[in-house]
C-alpha cells in the first residue's frame, strides 16, 4: 500500500541520512534485505550507487521489473556479506535484520548467524563508514543479542532512537561504526523528553571528541546547489544557477 511506501521511503531517507555521507563524491552503499529496491530509489536520487541483498526471490522480481538503478544478489545474509574488504562506503538495512533471530531450520543458530552477518559487513566496508541498520525488535533480550554479536564483530557505536515517546512514530536505527566513530547522532523528537531515553551507548571513549560532518540543512540554497553540483558530475540535465535558486516564493492567496 502507499501508506508503507511512504514509511518505507521516510526510513531510507533518514538512515541515509544517519550514515553522515561525504557530500563531495558519490558513494557505494549496500542495501541489505533490499526488497523491491524503494530504498535503493532514495539512494539513487541522491546521487549515490548501491548493491541490494534479499533472500526473497519474488521480491527481486519486482524490483527487476521497476528497473532500479541499483545491482541485485540473492543471498542469505546470516551466511555472510560476499564481497571483497573495503567494498562499500556505508550500508543500511530498513526493517531486514531482525528475522536474523529466527531460527528458521534446526541447523539455524541465531547468535552465530548474526555474528557472521555483522563480521563479514565489518570486513565489507570501508574503514571510517557506517552501517544503519533500522530494525523492529520484538523485545529488549533481541535488542541486546544483536547488538553484542554488532560489537563482537569490531563494530563501536550504539542505538539510536526517533521518536522514543511516541507509540506509532518510535523507530530504532543500529547506527554502526567502522575504525574511528563520530558521536552517536540524536534521535528524533528526544529534544523534549526531560529523561535520557536508555539507549545502547557503546561509543569508543578515545573518538569522543571528534566533530560530526557539518551537513547542510536540507531544501536552504546551499543543499540546493550542492544536489544540482552532484547531478551535474553525474551528466544530468540541470538548469543554471541564479540569485533566485533556492529562495522561498511569496505565497498567492
Amino acid at each position: 500500500s502507499s501508506r508503507v511506501v511512504e514509511i518505507q521511503s521516510q526510513m531510507s531517507e533518514r538512515a541515509v541520512e544517519l550514515l553522515g555521507l561525504p557530500e563531495d563524491r558519490p558513494c557505494l552503499l549496500l542495501d541489505v534485505g533490499c526488497g523491491s529496491g524503494l530504498s535503493g530509489d532514495y539512494i539513487s536520487e541522491e546521487g549515490h550507487y548501491w548493491i541490494g541483498m534479499d533472500i526473497s526471490p519474488a521480491m527481486l522480481d519486482v524490483a527487476v521489473e521497476r528497473e532500479v538503478e541499483g545491482d541485485l544478489v540473492l543471498a542469505d545474509v546470516g551466511h555472510g556479506i560476499p564481497f571483497r574488504p573495503g567494498t562499500f562506503d556505508g550500508c543500511i538495512s530498513i526493517s531486514a535484520v531482525q528475522w536474523l533471530c529466527n531460527a528458521d531450520k534446526k541447523s539455524h543458530s541465531p547468535p552465530k548467524r548474526l555474528y557472521r552477518f555483522f563480521s563479514t559487513l565489518y570486513t565489507a566496508l570501508a574503514r571510517g563508514s557506517r552501517a544503519v541498520l533500522q530494525l523492529y525488535p520484538e523485545n529488549s533480550e533481541q535488542l541486546e543479542l544483536i547488538t553484542a554479536q554488532a560489537m563482537r564483530a569490531g563494530f563501536t557505536g550504539g542505538m539510536v532512537v526517533d521518536y522514543p515517546n511516541s507509540a506509532k512514530a518510535k523507530k530504532f536505527f543500529l547506527c554502526l561504526f567502522v575504525g574511528a566513530s563520530g558521536m552517536l547522532p540524536k534521535g528524533l523528537g528526544t529534544e523534549c523528553a526531560n529523561e535520557e531515553p536508555h539507549q545502547a551507548k557503546f561509543t569508543n571513549e578515545r573518538t569522543r571528541f571528534r566533530n560530526v560532518k557539518g551537513k547542510s540543512v536540507k531544501k536552504s540554497r546551499d543543499w540546493i546547489l550542492e544536489k544540482k553540483e552532484r547531478r551535474r558530475r553525474q551528466g544530468k540535465e540541470v538548469r543554471a544557477d541564479t540569485k533566485y535558486t533556492g529562495r522561498k516564493r511569496r505565497p498567492h492567496f
